[in-house]
């Protein structure tokens, strides 16, 4: 158990920093109010766990370290809707529709609603 929460404590950790800089980079001479570092990880973040994904498992890779330093730990720590996408292309290919719908309809009702209860609680 300390092995894997230090794999994932690592990756996430990278992560982490290659977010931040990307966002500090992106945002350093920017013009623009559009989020562009944000919206640039989510799509990275998305690629590349559909890239490692889709490699472990066309290769029936059973590493368990590879998952949690690259997939848990980096694209969890560079961007937590690279999970959240895997998740529901996993409903999806498994025809749960229902459950792809609720999870994006209530994750995205219920982030607004936190962040809008979080803002409202210091004003």
């Amino acid at each position: 158990m300390i092995k894997n929460i230090f794999l994932v404590l690592l990756g996430g950790g990278i992560g982490s920093v290659v977010r931040y800089l990307l966002s500090y980079f992106l945002t350093k001479n920017s013009t623009t109010q559009f989020p562009w570092a944000t919206f640039i990880a989510n799509a990275l973040g998305c690629l590349l766990i559909g890239l490692l994904f889709g490699y472990i498992q066309k290769n029936n890779v059973q590493n368990e370290t590879l998952k949690l330093l690259l997939i848990t730990g980096f694209c969890g720590g560079f961007t937590t809707f690279s999970t959240f996408s895997l998740e529901n292309i996993q409903f999806i290919q498994n025809q749960n529709y229902n459950l792809a719908l609720l999870y994006t309809i209530s994750s995205i009702f219920i982030g607004f609603f936190g962040v809008l209860i979080g803002l409202k609680l210091f004003n």
